[in-house]
């Protein structure tokens, strides 16, 4: 038994529905689990990683092996008691982290993404014997951001045009999740994986374009500008301000291949066109 956490996300959905292929039974912990949608196979669990009484209700009975586990509350606040409920009822946690959070483990925490994610990368290795740090660079499906503005005709609107990055298609994340879950192979390890072409935000629109079969105009905006659509679309102010440094400084210093990626997944990694046609609907 594998619980999965953020099993209607982008990358939870992938990795339920594989572990489910693989044979695995899987269980995924939802607040809701009448509205949940969920891969065929998976059991839906009532529970909150806000909450931990309820993850023990959602842990008991079978046993599990291995969890795969998301944060996706703003900040690390309640991380330490979730940690720990999980930790209790298995022997293995796989961490979905991020590409570029610091490795000194006595470095003062900070308040953005990267702080939160070293914040959960401590408390996960100091509560079990097993486990995993999967570190990703730029998901490929953060670009759904623009997906509104593409299905509405309009320009996609972005304060650094020219940052360069190699997004990482989802369904690569969850086959590198499942191997450290089922395998030995990664225990210990914070495997680092991106794609393998460096494209800027305009190219990444102009993909989408030839993907769709027509032109795509990109408008570029003030950073007040863009940190007020991050707001809007319910980022925290400090999430906001980490993303907008990040791309500027991409600008100036594109993101690099992660190395190893080829042995991770056992192939090349997806395309972003690839992706783009994974995702096609998103955006019509």
């Amino acid at each position: 038994m594998i619980l999965v956490t953020g099993a209607t996300g982008k990358v939870g959905k992938h990795v339920a529905a594989r572990l489910v292929a693989e044979g695995i039974a899987v269980r995924a912990l939802v607040r809701d689990p009448a509205t949940a949608v969920l891969p065929d196979g998976v059991e839906a669990v009532r529970g909150d990683l806000a909450d931990p009484a309820s993850l023990t209700e959602a842990l008991a009975g079978e046993e599990v092996e291995g969890v795969f586990l998301i944060w996706p509350l703003p900040g690390p606040r309640g991380g330490a008691e979730a940690v720990a409920a999980l930790a209790e009822h298995t022997r293995r946690i796989v961490y979905l982290s991020a590409r570029g959070v610091p490795e000194d483990e006595t470095a003062q925490l900070t308040e953005d993404i990267f702080g939160t994610h070293a914040a959960l990368e401590r408390l996960i290795r100091a509560s079990v014997a097993e486990w995993t740090l999967l570190r990703p660079g730029g998901f490929a499906g953060n670009t759904l951001l623009w997906a509104p503005q593409i299905r509405a005709g309009g320009p996609v609107r972005t304060a650094h045009p020219q940052a360069a990055r190699t997004l990482v298609h989802e369904a690569d994340i969850a086959t590198a999740a499942v191997r450290a879950l089922l395998t030995d192979d990664l225990v210990g390890a914070a495997p680092e994986l991106t794609g393998t072409e460096l494209l800027t935000q305009a190219e990444q629109v102009t993909v989408i374009g030839e993907v769709l079969g027509r032109h795509i105009a990109v408008e570029k905006l003030s950073r007040g500008q863009a940190r007020d659509d991050l707001l809007a679309a319910g980022l925290p102010p400090a999430y906001a301000d980490g993303i907008l440094d990040a791309h500027a400084e991409m600008e100036a210093h594109p993101e690099t291949v992660a190395p190893g990626a080829l042995e991770l997944l056992g192939r090349r990694p997806l395309t972003y066109r690839q992706w783009v046609t994974d995702h096609v609907a998103d955006f019509r």
